[in-house]
């Protein structure tokens, strides 16, 4: 009988535990999807807000970008997808493992993941494969044009510059100049006139190089700022956008808008309850929309400006 009392007494504990992280998850992500508050911190309000949070129930959700026509690229745990402006589903390409990265030029799409580059056309078919490039290699960024393919490999500290055939054009890290990246997070966007802006994340800064290598320009500097980068690794993601850029940032999960000399523009979301140490990934094509990825809740949220 007491056997039996202690069999029941466990199967009842093990209930209330397994109920309060039911509910402890709920909260949590409850916390996560709640809409920006107005801002408190900085007395500089945010004008943008979240218009719409799309959940594509595909998995872990990583990566955005946006094709040329506005349609709306989402990369995660083993996907890649497309939807048109309206989130309807083109097409769905299965990858077999997680996408880090992704772009679009024209007719092509570029998508990282275990450290190769899958080149996909407009309409979600596998076209080629590129790489591997080097070993070990974790591609955290890639940008594309209509010459040029540009990836940064956070693990080896590398920008790549590629042809559209596949074939390395430049390296740009591995000697002099090189780039000081604590963590995963390593974003390069190809600027034109054989440049690439670089988020030199260690020294809390975007950096303009030419394809050699050399620094012709830089800009940001470590602090809470609204012109500043705060905490570690920043600007963790960036995308350029009409009047500079849009960064985003981890340690205070921030977005926000800078020129392309690093001067601040307005707030995107600053106070919000996305997790700190996950920053968005983020994409915009006509400055009007900005699309940011969430790892931490696997959503997709659409941001606008307020007026």
């Amino acid at each position: 009988m007491n056997r039996k009392w202690s069999t029941v007494t466990i199967i009842i504990l093990l209930m209330v535990f397994i109920s309060y992280i039911v509910v402890d998850v709920a909260l949590k992500e409850e916390k996560i999807t709640a809409p920006a508050s107005p801002a408190a911190l900085t007395g500089i309000d945010d004008r943008w807000f979240v218009s719409m949070v799309f959940d594509p129930g595909k998995g872990q959700l990583s990566s955005v970008a946006i094709t040329g026509k506005g349609d709306i690229l989402l990369g995660g745990e083993s996907f890649i997808t497309c939807y048109d402006p309206d989130f309807k589903l083109l097409w769905e390409y299965k990858t077999g493992m997680p996408v880090t990265a992704l772009s679009a030029s024209g007719q092509n799409i570029y998508a990282a993941a275990n450290g190769i580059i899958l080149l996909l056309n407009i309409a979600g078919e596998k076209k080629e494969e590129w790489g591997p490039f080097e070993s070990n290699a974790v591609i955290t960024s890639l940008s594309s044009d209509e010459k040029n393919v540009a990836f940064a490999d956070a693990v080896n500290k590398s920008v790549f510059i590629l042809d559209k055939q596949g074939q390395v054009k430049s390296l740009i890290g591995k000697s002099t100049d090189p780039f000081t990246i604590p963590s995963l997070y390593f974003d390069v966007v190809l600027g034109g006139n054989n440049t690439v802006y670089v988020a030199n994340t260690g020294n809390k800064r975007i950096e303009k190089r030419n394809f050699d290598g050399k620094i012709l320009d830089s800009f940001g500097t470590s602090g809470s700022e609204p012109d500043a980068f705060c905490g570690c690794c920043n600007p963790a993601h960036f995308t350029p956008m009409e009047r500079g850029f849009v960064t985003a940032e981890k340690g205070i999960n921030r977005i926000k808008v800078i020129s392309d000399k690093g001067g601040f523009i307005e707030f995107v979301s600053s106070v919000n309850s996305f997790v700190p140490p996950l920053p968005l990934d983020i994409a915009s094509v006509d400055g009007k929309v900005i699309y940011g990825a969430n790892p931490a809740d696997s959503k997709l949220y659409v941001f606008k400006k307020k007026d």
